[in-house]
């Protein structure tokens, strides 16, 4: 059967699956990321679970892989192949595509931005499938973005293009330090993490999490009412923001925070509409790949470069 080879590199961990030509996840595999061994270890890490991905495929399938597709955290130039840098992954101009071409001799590669490979699944393939513009957005430790236009992701012209989580929504010396260096972006104030922080000060259970934040909304906590409404609006300022230049049919949330349900939606709703004047009010509905999405996209990608190719060779 024919397939490809599919990667999605996160912080903690790296999910790899086999897909066939009708997207189906043949095969799926998980292992650590190793971040704690450096960021060689971590190409390295990459490289030796792509080849023993490619090893089970033609075993199983009778043919070597037909392409591979990678997707990795940071700021990515796709067009030359290079991670440029990863702050949690310590690297820094990576040619992670033709390094993990030659380990799979000479197998095309296909490299993106994890959130926007994830955006692309979620467009084509779950919540966002028949939508022509979408913004898919991830709440997760951090927050981005990725603009879907006609079935493919809006990378920009430096490929930057979906940042949402450095939307500066409480600028200012009162709005807390980011780590892209200003001051009140949105992710500092309505991620997962932010969220975390702000319920393990006002709850005084330094463990406690977005997730439990999220229980405590739903039990009628009126701290965590406070924490999570303050969350909500940042994050409603900041979508209408993109909403108002990006002018998308639909919004599509994602990550661990979007988990939290109606606890979520029915206030972002809400808050979102409540701020809208001449826009049209998108729809706000909720990703539908979950956890697979980094894979799935990670196999269009893939699938998407022979597409490519092919029509290269017949024109």
């Amino acid at each position: 059967m024919r397939h490809v080879i599919a990667l999605d590199v996160g912080g903690t961990a790296i999910k790899a699956a086999l897909i066939g030509p009708d997207h189906e996840l043949l095969h799926e595999a998980r292992r650590p990321t190793g971040r704690e061994q450096g960021p060689e270890a971590v190409v390295a890490g990459i490289l030796d679970f792509a080849a023993e991905l490619a090893a089970t495929g033609e075993a199983a399938y009778g043919e070597p892989a037909a392409a591979a597709g990678l997707a990795v955290p940071g700021i990515v130039d796709a067009a030359a192949g290079t991670a440029v840098y990863a702050a949690n992954l310590g690297w820094r101009d990576v040619p992670l595509r033709d390094l993990l071409s030659r380990r799979l001799g000479g197998t095309p590669v296909a490299l993106g931005h994890d959130v926007r490979t994830g955006g692309l699944a979620e467009g084509r393939l779950g919540a966002g499938e028949g939508a022509d513009r979408f913004l898919f957005v991830a709440l997760g430790t951090g927050i981005a973005g990725a603009i879907g236009i006609d079935g493919r992701i809006e990378a920009g012209a430096h490929g930057c293009a979906g940042e949402i989580g450095h939307i500066a929504v409480r600028p200012g010396p009162a709005g807390r330090p980011c780590g892209c260096g200003g001051r009140g972006c949105l992710e500092t104030v309505a991620s997962a993490a932010a969220v975390s922080r702000a319920w393990a000060e006002a709850s005084g259970s330094p463990d406690a999490d977005a997730a439990d934040c999220a229980r405590a909304v739903e039990a009628g906590d009126p701290r965590a009412r406070a924490v999570w409404q303050e969350a909500v609006d940042a994050l409603a300022d900041g979508l209408v923001i993109a909403h108002t230049l990006l002018d998308p049919r639909t919004l599509i949330i994602g990550g661990g925070l979007a988990e939290a349900g109606d606890t979520l939606f029915v206030p972002l709703r809400a808050a979102v509409a409540d701020r809208m004047t001449f826009q049209r009010l998108p729809r706000i509905i909720p990703a539908a790949l979950g956890d697979a999405a980094g894979c799935l996209g990670a196999g269009l990608l893939a699938w998407d470069l022979l597409t490519t190719h092919l029509t290269e060779v017949s024109a």
